[in-house]
């Protein structure tokens, strides 16, 4: 526990790192990646690029320091962060480089109104929520190396099929390369990727597509233009071919309840979708399955989606096309919209809604579900990268 003079020092400098917040974290990744070569692989360049990964740091520094007495405020948060880093293999001594950088910056910031009192209280406070989230991401690495078929750390997979979904996503399925079994997972979760593209390690994390206990690990990658790691994926990786994997994480899982299943995707957020969808089918309980493409050359998992409600009385999707081609048969053209959603939900709106696509779609989502009155505890959703504010 800190003591209160660290409290008091913490709360009242909360303003100025808040102030000047954007500046530590441009200060702070530099001087990291300078000093500590080999995080690089751990980091999302595109988002450092964007500045998406700076700006949750600094959300994530001032959250804490303004419930510093109040930590409970923060368990969920801190949850997200712990899942996070477990996804990516994060180390306890990870954690003294990025403190010791992220005090450097503070210093340089904020220059003489850093005073050696000032620095002692967060090097503290970073002390403490660095154990903090050490020990909650051990009890996670325990856990998953404990499950049958678990595995800490790297672990090598076969690649045993590809898949072209649509003209932009292809599948990929992985089997372990010892022969071994695979650990149940949640629905909805995801797996990390350790590749070498072009020269550089790279970790990545990627939605398994496909329900648990199949034998396999399935993720469904869409090639983004721009995206490294996305066309390697794509133009380099063939049967045969060996990757390392790293055990699945994350807390957008489905809720086990008799609640409707509402799961509202765009794009290739329909991947974790299908993993819920598949899971789900046979439970009886209500899925409508809503998903918004550009038309149905990039509409991904069509053909499967129709034949589980064929199957399955209780499965109802509902398809959205943006730019429907001449042979498209979407029940809409358009985008999402609340009149749309609402038709989908029942009166009471007591559903379980899951929502994951392009950051446009998921403002215009959460907006939606708010405004239609779904309890904000059954909203539920995830940031493919760093976690962003939803408001439009």
């Amino acid at each position: 526990m800190l003591e209160a003079h660290t409290i008091e020092i913490i709360k009242a400098t909360v303003p100025a790192l808040q102030l000047y917040a954007n500046d530590i974290t441009k200060h702070f990744y530099p001087l990291l990646f300078e000093q500590h070569p080999e995080v690089l692989p751990y980091f999302n360049q595109t988002n450092q690029g964007k500045g998406t990964q700076p700006k949750a740091l600094a959300n994530a520094v001032i959250a804490y320091g303004a419930n510093i007495d109040e930590l409970g405020n923060l368990s969920d948060a801190v949850n997200q962060i712990v899942q996070k880093h477990c996804s990516l293999g994060i180390q306890p001594s990870q954690y003294d480089a990025v403190g010791s950088c992220l005090i450097q910056a503070i210093a340089t910031v904020l220059g003489e109104n850093a005073s050696p009192e000032v620095l002692d209280a967060w090097t503290k406070a970073y002390g403490q929520l660095a154990e903090i989230l050490i020990n909650a991401e051990e009890a996670v690495y325990l856990e998953n190396e404990q499950k049958p078929g678990g595995w800490r750390d790297e672990r090598s997979f076969i690649i045993a099929k590809k898949i072209k979904e649509s003209e932009v996503i292809t599948s990929f399925y992985f089997e372990p390369s010892d022969g071994g079994a695979i650990p149940e997972f949640q629905a909805g979760q995801f797996v990390t990727i350790i590749l070498d593209v072009n020269g550089m390690p790279t970790r990545r994390n990627y939605s398994l597509s496909d329900a648990p206990n199949k034998g396999y690990l399935r993720i469904s990658v869409k090639r983004e233009p721009q995206g490294a790691v996305s066309n390697f994926l794509h133009d380099s990786l063939e049967l045969g071919d060996t990757v390392d994997l790293l055990p699945p994480c994350g807390h957008f899982t489905l809720r086990s309840n008799a609640r409707p299943i509402v799961l509202l995707t765009g794009g290739v957020g329909i991947t974790p979708a299908i993993s819920m969808l598949n899971s789900a089918a046979s439970s009886g309980r209500d899925i409508r399955f809503i998903h918004a493409a550009m038309n149905s050359s990039t509409h991904a998992f069509k053909a499967h989606v129709d034949s589980l409600a064929r199957s399955n009385t209780n499965v109802q999707p509902y398809y959205v096309y943006s730019d429907p081609e001449e042979a498209c048969a979407p029940h809409a053209k358009g985008f999402i919209s609340e009149a749309l959603v609402a038709d989908q939900l029942p009166k009471d709106r007591d559903v379980e809604l899951y929502f994951l696509g392009p950051k446009p779609f998921m403002v215009s989502a959460l907006k939606i579900a708010k405004d239609l009155g779904v309890p904000e505890d059954q909203i539920h959703y995830e940031f493919f990268g760093p976690s962003e504010e939803l408001v439009a």
